[in-house]
């Protein structure tokens, strides 16, 4: 029993007071006391036992180990900030030297660089160092060519050395061009080779990417090595680069792939090829790209217009509201991104449109100065029904550049459609065509074909029955009237005459474009883009849209057209006048004979009684313009000036026109 009660009763801890307790208990010793004396049983305390304590020889010795410590901070306190920095350049340079295998390679290769890339050197002295700079590298240019310095020290040599040389590096890179278009300093280098490249060895470098095209265009560096082979290569090899993209069996045969037609649906009907395989095809490779944001290259741009060209309806949906936003404004620089543009504005519904329009935010000068951008905003204006978003978003922020706008080949379209839409004088015929482009499946007309071929199958079937059953009456089907009324009109609902009258006038667009005219009439008169803006503006716009509103500020145009033509001839000044200068001359000319208001200012404020003086040159044309004018007070007003100088043979007209004046 003894040794079970010994085994269950649990040992007595010694009780630690604090120095916070001994304070507690009115302790005067500001010296914190870590133990306290323990009670006993019977209420008296004893005295613990001291802390062991070294002695004092020992305690006052330092340790060695401290002792060496200690000389070493004095050693490292001794040096200076130059010597510190110095050390640690030197240990940087260690560990660069043990990660790097040819540090030192490119530490030479870089004091090369440094003179061979001058401007003011010898031809003979930068082909010596090119020629040392190649020598060092042969051998490793595969293995240094991803190093931030290595690359750009092999693209001054592939610049400037010789054709063999140039011929030796490609053959030693060649192997490895699909690992170095992957590396975001080698792509450089590689971009650069195809720029020198002979056709021999560009024609060997697309065919080294067949099989590689769609994983190197989800790359994001490897996408951009792409795009530049496509860019260089000719209308063979930019269709060999496209057909691996669309189906796999292209991909697989290259002979299949080598065949004349360029379009997809013809390349499907040749071939033999599932519509549906292919569609498949073309999803998994487009739909990666497009999660990743991929969308600045022609090429890509490429296989998302034939993509929407034989996609179903719902495929084709998807896809336009995918791309509608802010992706999209980077697609629109190139022609085919622009299609793709506006086939999302014409398709995208009132939603999707909004966030095309609000996507270009911030955009819209840049996009109007643009070639193929211009379009996309075109076909905004043209199609949009929501005139109070636009005029917020594209309308204010044109207002603030319309002079350079005006005076720009392309920015400049965007003003000419409203003012006068669809004229073949300022759109050509790819860009009238490119308005009227659809989706084929969904397109209203395909929508149509596809329910009328349904009605007239559903009729055959009831004559049937109905001659089977005289008694069953036919039922009535509605027409394409009524079919049409289920879809909306592509273009929107609203007439475009109320939409250009809001967008011009009610905006404040038409009123400011007027001031500019004003303010800069002569520029404008000489410029050959210049001129046909203010063409249209002094004529009131296409069906006189700015004579109701604006009437006044025109008449104003009219006497600051003829007040410059009112200016004396003379030979000092270095400007041209604007009756001898070629646009200006062709411009005035038809203004009087088209526009009878303005015949008249300029004939009262600058050629009544003048007319001799500009009968030579290109003035006399505008004053020939005053006899054939179809006006009859126009032609009555110089009748008697111009008479007798067609009689003494000054003033020249066409037989024709003087026929049917005579």
């Amino acid at each position: 029993m003894a040794a079970k009660n010994q085994q269950t009763q649990k040992p007595k801890k010694r009780k630690q007071i604090s120095s916070v307790e001994v304070e507690r208990d009115g302790s005067k010793s500001k010296k914190p006391k870590l133990l306290a004396s323990k009670p006993s049983k019977d209420g008296s305390s004893k005295p613990l036992k001291k802390p062991f304590k070294l002695p004092k020889q020992k305690r006052e010795q330092p340790n060695d180990s401290k002792f060496e410590k200690s000389e070493s901070g004095n050693e490292n306190k001794e040096l200076t900030k130059r010597e510190r920095r110095l050390l640690a350049k030197e240990l940087a340079e260690a560990r660069k030297k043990k990660r790097k295998p040819h540090y030192t390679l490119e530490q030479e290769l870089a004091s090369l660089w440094e003179k061979m890339r001058r401007r003011n050197i010898a031809k003979e002295d930068r082909s010596k160092l090119i020629t040392e700079a190649l020598q060092k590298m042969k051998g490793k240019i595969s293995e240094i060519a991803g190093s931030h310095v290595s690359s750009r020290v092999l693209q001054t040599c592939v610049k400037y050395c010789s054709q063999t040389e140039r011929d030796a590096v490609f053959a030693e890179l060649r192997p490895h061009l699909l690992t170095l278009s992957c590396n975001a300093y080698a792509v450089h280098l590689v971009k650069k080779m195809l720029d020198t490249a002979s056709k021999t060895q560009l024609a060997g470098v697309i065919s080294s990417l067949r099989g590689h095209v769609a994983s190197l265009l989800r790359h994001m560096v490897g996408s951009v090595v792409i795009e530049h082979a496509y860019q260089l290569g000719n209308a063979t090899q930019k269709q060999e680069l496209l057909m691996e993209l669309y189906s796999t069996e292209l991909q697989l045969f290259k002979d299949l792939a080598s065949i004349k037609e360029s379009r997809l649906m013809d390349v499907i009907s040749k071939l033999g090829l599932q519509k549906s395989s292919v569609l498949r095809h073309m999803n998994s490779v487009i739909q990666p790209i497009l999660e990743k944001g991929i969308v600045d290259h022609s090429m890509i741009h490429r296989v998302l217009l034939e993509y929407l060209s034989i996609a179903d309806q719902s495929s084709a949906a998807d896809l336009i509201q995918q791309l509608s936003g802010p992706l999209l404004v980077r697609m629109i620089h190139t022609r085919d991104g622009s299609k793709i543009g506006m086939l999302c504005v014409k398709h995208g519904s009132a939603k999707e449109r909004k966030k095309i329009i609000k996507g270009m935010k911030g955009h819209i000068s840049k996009i109007a100065h643009d070639q193929c951008g211009c379009m996309v905003l075109i076909c905004i204006v043209s199609m949009v029904d929501d005139t109070k978003l636009i005029t917020k978003i594209v309308i204010r922020e044109l207002q603030t550049t319309l002079k350079e706008l005006v005076l720009d080949k392309s920015g400049r379209r965007l003003l000419l459609q409203l003012l006068h839409p669809n004229c073949s004088r300022y759109l050509s015929p790819d860009d009238l065509a490119s308005l009227n482009l659809s989706v084929p499946s969904l397109s209203i007309k395909n929508e149509l074909e596809v329910k009328s071929e349904a009605i007239s199958r559903d009729e055959e079937s009831s004559k049937v029955a109905a001659r089977s059953d005289p008694d069953v009456t036919a039922p009535e089907f509605g027409n394409s009237d009524t079919l049409a009324e289920n879809y909306v009109a592509e273009g929107g609902k609203k007439d475009p005459s109320l939409r250009r009258r809001e967008l011009l006038v009610s905006g404040g667009l038409a009123e400011n474009l007027v001031d500019v005219c004003i303010e800069n009439a002569g520029e404008l008169l000489r410029s050959n883009f210049g001129k046909d803006l203010l063409f249209e503006i002094a004529m009131g716009g296409f069906d006189g849209i700015l004579h109701l509103s604006l009437d006044e500020k025109l008449n104003n145009l009219y006497e600051a057209i003829a007040a410059l033509a009112a200016k004396p001839k003379s030979e000092e000044s270095g400007e041209e006048h604007v009756l001898e200068n070629f646009h200006s001359s062709r411009t005035i000319r038809k203004l009087v004979l088209d526009c009878p208001a303005f015949a008249s200012t300029l004939w009262k404020k600058s050629l009544e009684g003048k007319c001799q003086l500009w009968a030579q040159g290109y003035s006399s044309k505008v004053v020939c313009a005053f006899w054939e004018s179809s006006d009859s007070k126009v032609h009555k007003l110089a009748k008697e000036e111009l008479r007798p100088l067609m009689d003494g043979g000054i003033l020249k007209i066409p037989e024709t026109k003087q026929s049917t004046k005579g």
